[in-house]
């Protein structure tokens, strides 16, 4: 994993880094887009964004991820070569952001270290564009990924850049959405008490939140987030009944839309209630995310699945665990 530093200071971005990212040797920019970008391009990258964004909610980040990479060499990656004047700065935002969702995407399908070339590639080119939401955003996703890896104290470093980068000021949804992951960096660092108090400024922010959620992921953070992050700070530290009810009520209140997330989710709640000692309940938690379980895309699903099926093998008589072991293994 990158530390701090490495992210802060790796050098200049380069466009011909960004273009060597793709997952295929064949793939090359394509000549035809080898032109300035006007405002009706950055509308269509933005389009093409939400589109794949909502393939990676509804079947996993392993689903699209080859099509993302080549859309950003063939048809964004010249543009940015080629574009100066007015529209740059709202391009090299809109790349950002298709660069962010190629990390997450990645990261979704444990090319973990694909992932983190996207982010930084994704953090490069929010700095060309003056963007200091879209560089915490990168930096947020980073620590994400290492807290995920294991790797607390990078975690924390990139969390608390993160939250530097904005000083404090942004969307209140941003605010909460930042804060909220340095809690639970906090809390796998083993810091229960600086984490409590981050939650608890997480909630305020998003209290104070004066709109509704939009489809930006920096303006998304909603109470079914902050449920979601409640419940992985507390596994960190250990309270897993309490973990289990966090994770539950973001799980619940998800749109069906979300099922990577709803499932990603009910299966952390399931493993909560496990290692709680709750055994029917962690049963409960796999069934009513109905079948299709191992036909999502998505290694973190996949990962989570496993661990749980490996860690209630003694419980395999029980005849609720009995039923929720056979679903997960029918698609």
């Amino acid at each position: 994993m990158l530390n701090r530093r490495t992210v802060l200071t790796s050098g200049a971005f380069t466009l011909a880094a960004l273009t060597g990212l793709s997952t295929s040797g064949t793939v090359s920019p394509s000549r035809a887009t080898t032109r300035r970008a006007g405002f009706g391009d950055i509308e269509r990258i933005r389009v093409t964004t939400r589109a794949f964004a909502d393939l990676d909610d509804q079947y996993g980040g392993g689903h699209a991820r080859h099509a993302v990479a080549a859309y950003m060499v063939r048809e964004v990656t010249p543009l940015l070569h080629a574009t100066s004047g007015r529209a740059r700065p709202e391009l090299f935002r809109a790349a950002a952001e298709l660069a962010y969702l190629a990390a997450y995407m990645a990261m979704d399908a444990g090319k973990n270290a694909l992932a983190q070339h996207y982010y930084i590639s994704s953090i490069r080119l929010a700095d060309e564009a003056g963007d200091r939401v879209l560089r915490a955003t990168g930096l947020r996703s980073l620590a994400v990924q290492a807290t995920e890896l294991g790797h607390s104290s990078q975690a924390l470093a990139l969390a608390e850049a993160a939250a530097s980068s904005l000083k404090g000021n942004g969307p209140e949804r941003t605010l909460a959405w930042i804060t909220g992951m340095q809690a639970e960096t906090h809390a796998a660092a083993g810091s229960q008490r600086d984490s409590f108090t981050l939650l608890t400024r997480t909630e305020k922010h998003l209290e104070r939140a004066d709109s509704l959620p939009d489809s930006d992921w920096t303006g998304n953070y909603r109470r079914e987030s902050f449920e979601h992050q409640t419940g992985l700070a507390l596994t960190q530290l250990g309270d897993h009944a309490t973990a289990a009810r966090h994770y539950l009520a973001s799980m619940a209140a998800r749109r069906p839309v979300e099922r990577r997330s709803r499932a990603l989710i009910g299966l952390r709640a399931a493993h909560a209630h496990l290692l709680a000692g709750q055994i029917e309940q962690a049963a409960a938690a796999v069934l009513v995310l109905g079948p299709g379980l191992p036909s999502i895309a998505s290694a973190r699903v996949q990962r989570q699945l496993r661990q749980l099926r490996a860690d209630w093998q003694p419980y395999r008589s029980n005849a609720h665990i009995a039923e929720a072991d056979h679903l997960t293994t029918t698609g």
